[in-house]
């Protein structure tokens, strides 16, 4: 594959371009691309050093000063590894923030090696700016909303259609009390950039309406992006009506199948279920007011009585106890309330696959 011209960003994100992030890790864990990995220049203390001496001294002492810290041994690796990366990736990329002083240093420093590798004009700031124009031209595209109960497979459905934008999987999280997964949520960053990503890519096969899951502003820690959370509250809605058997099974699998053997595999066994149990916990701890705090201890000790189940025969039977009751009794009449004050916006309704189907015809 030819290189995109290094100006032409959404290439660089839909082929999925290596890119060499030269920023200081600070400010890489802040936010960076799913294509990127830190090779910085200096590391966070050193970044520091130089720019309490540009402050003060200017730009000419910063530079002297940052070659002092980025000398000899410490030079030579740092560009080892930058070196090992271009071998690896000829097809990418380097940046820092702005593309201007770090990536000069960092480009200059490879050629006296050997490599000649291009930086990204605009550095890491440009990149984001144009991932933030995407979110914001894209809200402007016709979109439906996939409306429901809990349990009805909303995620599920949003990611088998090929013009579905999956909020929660750029957020990693499932946007409830029992929503976060082992792995660590993205940064507020991280989820707008992951986004914009899966939109463009999504635009590059000629979607232009898009498919989302009604959510709330808030999922988990991230907030929706105001131009797409703006958009939703206009947007048509499809509704699933599956049974309450169907839904309590993909929230059995959801939730307690799969959470227990991912903390099992992440912690190992004794740990695992540990931290499992702790995780359920904190789903309810999290909803307990609106529970009430009497209700709330029932439901806590039906659910630690099914997780010692669980453990000790395999069974699930007692985790139907607590996550029936809090269907019945919290889940439902919360979204039955909120789709109320939607009602006109409703456009059809259906079990999963009729809205699937009506979502295929009817948003091309």
């Amino acid at each position: 594959m030819s290189r995109p011209n290094c100006e032409d960003f959404r290439q660089l994100f839909v082929n999925d371009t290596p890119l060499m992030d030269m920023r200081a890790p600070v400010e890489f864990a802040q936010g960076a691309f799913p294509t990127s990995v830190n090779r910085p220049l200096m590391l966070d203390a050193e970044r520091e050093a130089v720019g309490t001496c540009f402050k003060q001294e200017g730009q000419e002492a910063a530079i002297a000063l940052g070659h002092e810290l980025v000398n000899g041994d410490i030079k030579a690796e740092r560009v080892a590894q930058w070196k090992a990366f271009c071998e690896a990736n000829p097809n990418g990329y380097l940046y820092c923030f702005r593309g201007g002083l770090r990536s000069a240093i960092t480009q200059q420093w490879l050629k006296e090696a050997g490599i000649d590798y291009p930086k990204v004009v605009g550095g890491y700031k440009a990149l984001r700016r144009f991932l933030i124009d995407t979110i914001e031209q894209v809200a402007e595209q016709p979109m439906t909303l996939i409306g429901g109960n809990t349990g009805c497979g909303k995620t599920i459905m949003v990611n088998e259609l090929e013009n579905g934008i999956d909020l929660e999987g750029a957020a990693n999280h499932r946007g409830s009390s029992f929503g976060r997964y082992v792995t660590e949520q993205r940064t507020q960053i991280d989820f707008e950039n992951v986004l914009a990503i899966e939109m463009l890519k999504k635009q590059d096969h000629g979607h232009r309406h898009f498919v989302y899951e009604d959510e709330g502003r808030i999922i988990g820690s991230a907030s929706v992006p105001l131009p797409i959370n703006a958009a939703m509250q206009l947007a048509p809605i499809a509704i699933v009506d599956d049974p309450l058997d169907i839904r309590l099974g993909r929230l059995m699998d959801d939730y307690v199948v799969r959470m227990q053997r991912d903390f099992v595999a992440r912690d190992g066994e004794e740990q695992g279920w540990l931290n499992f149990a702790e995780y359920l916990a904190r789903g309810m701890f999290g909803i307990r007011k609106r529970l009430g705090l009497e209700r709330y201890g029932e439901l806590l000790q039906v659910q630690q009585n099914a997780i010692k189940l669980m453990q000790s025969n395999g069974s699930l039977d007692g985790h139907v106890d607590w996550l029936k009751p809090l269907l019945e009794q919290y889940y439902d009449p919360m979204y039955t309330y909120q789709l109320s004050k939607k009602a006109d916006r409703v456009v059809f309704r259906g079990e999963y696959d009729e809205v699937k189907a009506w979502l295929k015809e009817n948003t091309r």
